[in-house]
């Protein structure tokens, strides 16, 4: 195979107009992000947000001239931009063609799969349970949990694996204090390790400070090439650190992914309470086991003195679990340490595994294997090899 050089894949995008065809698109330093591995070449293209849609078939360009250097095999090109202040969010519409983001036969995977769900749940080879862990509504802590129960199981003996499915607000890379890339053998990228985990997250392959302006389409595609063409090897537990919400995005994993059951996420309030509730019940219209409730940042600790204080109001979550019949999996106090930990990127399970907060994900991490337990074999997917 040719070895494809930066410079090669500049000079071919240099001939690429920019917006309003006024000059370049390297030239006007809309180009970031290079990444090339063996035959794949991704990049990013900086755009107004606002423009996003308008300037999709620049994208569309700018892969089709990359495509045609000797040795590429694939090219993702992302539209990223900035949103002005007081300005709707505006994501671009994918393409459908050969030059789409997404290699065309897994949007058509992708598509069928969305067509006949939630009847085929194809499973993923390698991996014994999937679990999501979820929540009504974001800020509630829910990709710290993720990352810390992940920690719990691999304690347990168990291989363990983590995917970030939260394709706009990737957490995965600070949690676990990774900066590097995946590699790619052909179209199958190398998870990332941590701590033990194996791991992989949208947000290895953009800059962190780099906005996502996806619509849907594109999102799931990315998040089926992220579950299924990844190198996961032999895993008892893949946990998918869902995004908030009860969209497009969470609605297809639950219906298309296996899932052995979720986790839900909540702060004590009323208000994500109420959130935490809807997206219990998507998982159960879909089928999905609800291996339990947690109670987040449940109260809060000082640092100094040791008196707790319940800011969120306390108990909230306990008490839900009880009215919906779902077990309640534990309490997690709001506490300096394990956000800075988290923050640092030594998840407080591994920076301090004998402490009392290592404690409590341990012991939610022994009740999820005890619920999978009790799902019996309605709870694991079927291993298809494809």
């Amino acid at each position: 195979m040719t070895d494809i050089t930066e410079k090669q894949v500049l000079e071919r995008l240099a001939k690429v107009r920019g917006p309003d065809l006024e000059g370049d698109i390297v030239a006007l330093k809309m180009v970031s992000g290079l990444l090339i591995d063996g035959g794949k070449v991704i990049f990013s293209i900086n755009v107004p947000a606002e423009r996003a849609e308008e300037l999709e078939p620049l994208r569309n360009a700018a892969e089709q001239s990359v495509m045609k250097l000797a040795g590429v095999e694939k090219v993702i090109a992302v539209l990223t931009g900035e949103r002005k202040a007081g300005s709707a969010p505006v994501r671009p519409a994918p393409s459908f063609d050969q030059a789409a983001a997404v290699p065309p036969p897994m949007q058509m995977q992708a598509a069928k799969a969305a067509a006949d769900a939630p009847n085929q749940k194809a499973g993923v080879p390698g991996i014994k349970s999937i679990i999501a862990v979820a929540s009504g509504k974001g800020g509630v802590g829910k990709s710290t949990t993720s990352v810390n129960i992940a920690l719990g199981l691999l304690g347990q003996g168990l291989k363990v694996g983590i995917l970030d499915a939260d394709i706009y607000g990737p957490s995965l890379p600070r949690l676990l204090g990774i900066s590097d890339r995946p590699t790619a053998n052909g179209r199958i990228l190398n998870p990332l390790e941590s701590f033990g985990l194996k791991v992989m997250s949208m947000g290895f392959l953009v800059e962190e400070e780099t906005p996502m302006i996806w619509r849907g389409p594109m999102v799931i595609s990315a998040l089926t090439q992220m579950l299924r063409e990844v190198a996961w090897g032999e895993l008892d537990v893949l946990i998918v650190d869902m995004p908030p919400g009860t969209g497009d995005a969470q609605l297809t994993m639950a219906q298309q992914v296996p899932l052995a059951g979720a986790v839900i996420v909540s702060t004590p309030q009323d208000i994500a309470l109420i959130d935490a509730r809807k997206g219990l019940n998507m998982f159960r219209k879909v089928e999905v086991p609800i291996l339990g409730l947690i109670e987040n940042m449940s109260t809060f600790i000082c640092p100094k003195c040791g008196e707790q204080s319940d800011i969120f109001g306390h108990g909230g979550a306990r008490k839900e679990a009880e009215s919906l019949g779902v077990p309640f999996l534990g309490e997690i106090p709001l506490h300096m340490d394990i956000r800075s930990n988290s923050d640092g990127g030594t998840p407080v399970t591994v920076s301090a595994p004998d402490g009392p907060h290592a404690a409590i994900y341990n012991d939610i991490a022994e009740k999820v294997i005890d619920r999978l337990h009790a799902e019996g074999d309605n709870a694991g997917p079927k291993i298809v090899m494809e």
